[in-house]
């Protein structure tokens, strides 16, 4: 289950505020998480999750079970633009777009996946010892 947004216009720092809030939360958590939180990225992240639901559903897994397993956000385009600044030179502007991609998982998965408790090693402490230097005798 997964959902992938390309070209958000709009800088991957700022998404991943967003995506660092939601991320290992149940799709119901992180709709409500996403409903009161006042980010530019919301609406668009919601729909993201929506249709990662969607695709679920398509397969035959209910919404119920699924929580998100997995969210990047990386760096898209840039679309480079000029501004005039003093003594006439140009200033460049850039306006950097986001790429989102979001897995789903379902609870069933992540207890298989989950790893097995791995025998403790201990480790042998080195029986080298630090000898002192040895004083020089005064005359």
């Amino acid at each position: 289950m997964k959902a992938l947004l390309k070209n958000y216009r709009q800088p991957p720092r700022k998404v991943r505020l967003v995506a660092d809030l939601i991320r290992g939360k149940s799709v119901a958590q992180a709709k409500a998480a996403l409903t009161f939180l006042p980010k530019k990225s919301t609406p668009a992240i919601e729909k993201l999750i929506a249709s990662a639901v969607a695709n679920a559903r398509n397969v035959g897994i209910s919404e119920e079970g699924l929580f998100v397993k997995k969210i990047t956000v990386d760096k898209g385009s840039v679309m480079r633009r000029y501004r005039p600044f003093a003594r006439g030179r140009a200033g460049t502007i850039d306006k950097i777009s986001s790429i989102i991609s979001l897995e789903l998982g379902t609870k069933e998965q992540a207890e298989k996946r989950a790893p097995k408790t791995a025998k403790k090693t201990t480790l042998k402490q080195s029986s080298t010892k630090v000898k002192a230097p040895k004083a020089k005798a005064s005359k």
